[in-house]
C-alpha cells in the first residue's frame, strides 16, 4: 500500500510539476537528450593513471611529482556549461532528483569503458557537513549507479575524519593534497580483498579520490579506481 500511494503522489506531482530540463527549459526530463550530445566531454590524450588532460605527449606533472596511491581515475566529462549548473544545483541546492539522470551518464561511460569492480563506495561527507547539508551528494549518486550498474554500494566502510575545507578554496594541488591527508579511514574487512571503485560527483585535483584510496588499501582492498561524473580544467 505504501508503495503504490508513493506512485500516486509521484505522479501527482509530475503533472503539477512537470520536469523540465536544465539546459534549454524543455519539459519532460532534467537533462533532455540533446543538452546530454552536448555536455562539455573529456577528450584525451589523458594521463592513464590520475585521469588529468595532457598536452600532446606531454608527461604528467601530478604523476611525476606524487605516488598516488589509486590505481586510476576515470571523469568522462568537464566541469563546465550546462553539467557545472546541474551538478551545483544537485549539491546545494537539494535538487535529489538529479542523481538519476546523474547516474545514467556515469553508467553510460563505464559501458563504453569498463572498469574492474566487485564495490562501489561513495566518497564520505565528514558528519558535520552531512549534518550541514542534510544528504550526501555522492553517495546518492552511487545508490542510483549501483542500481543500473547492477553493483553493491557500501556505504558505511570508508568514513571521513577531518572536516577539510572545500578543495575548490584550496589555492594549490599541494595545499589540497595536504588538506587531505589521513582525513579518510576505513574500517571493518568488507571491502578486503575487493576491487572497489570509489565514486564522486567533480574531481578537481584528484587528491580526494586518491586519500580514500589510501584508506581503502590499507583496509585490504586489491585495487581501488576513481570515478567522479565531472573534472575541473
Amino acid at each position: 500500500m505504501g508503495a503504490q500511494l508513493g506512485q500516486i503522489r509521484s505522479r501527482v506531482l509530475d503533472f503539477l510539476f512537470p520536469a523540465r530540463c536544465i539546459g534549454c527549459g524543455r519539459e519532460g526530463t532534467f537533462l533532455c537528450i540533446s543538452c546530454r550530445r552536448n555536455l562539455p566531454r573529456l577528450l584525451p590524450p589523458l594521463c592513464p593513471k590520475c585521469g588529468r588532460g595532457l598536452i600532446l605527449e606531454e608527461r604528467c606533472p601530478v604523476c611525476l611529482k606524487w605516488k598516488l596511491e589509486i590505481d586510476g581515475i576515470r571523469s568522462p566529462f568537464l566541469f563546465k556549461g550546462i553539467l557545472r549548473q546541474a551538478i551545483h544545483d544537485y549539491k546545494y541546492r537539494n535538487f535529489r532528483a538529479l542523481a538519476v539522470p546523474l547516474a545514467s551518464l556515469l553508467h553510460e561511460s563505464i559501458q563504453a569503458r569498463p572498469l574492474s569492480a566487485d564495490i562501489l563506495v561513495p566518497v564520505p561527507l565528514h558528519s558535520g557537513r552531512l549534518r550541514e547539508r542534510g544528504y550526501n551528494q555522492s553517495s546518492l549518486l552511487c545508490l542510483e549507479l549501483g542500481k543500473l550498474a547492477g553493483l553493491p554500494v557500501v556505504g558505511d566502510s570508508l568514513r571521513k575524519l577531518q572536516d577539510t575545507p572545500a578543495q575548490v578554496k584550496a589555492h594549490s594541488a599541494e595545499q589540497r593534497r595536504g588538506n587531505m591527508k589521513g582525513a579518510f579511514t576505513c574500517t571493518g574487512d568488507r571491502l578486503r580483498g575487493a576491487r572497489v571503485v570509489v565514486v564522486d560527483d567533480v574531481c578537481t585535483t584528484g587528491a580526494t579520490l586518491d586519500a580514500c584510496a589510501a584508506a581503502l588499501k590499507e583496509a585490504g582492498a586489491a585495487s581501488v579506481w576513481g570515478l567522479s561524473l565531472a573534472r575541473e580544467e
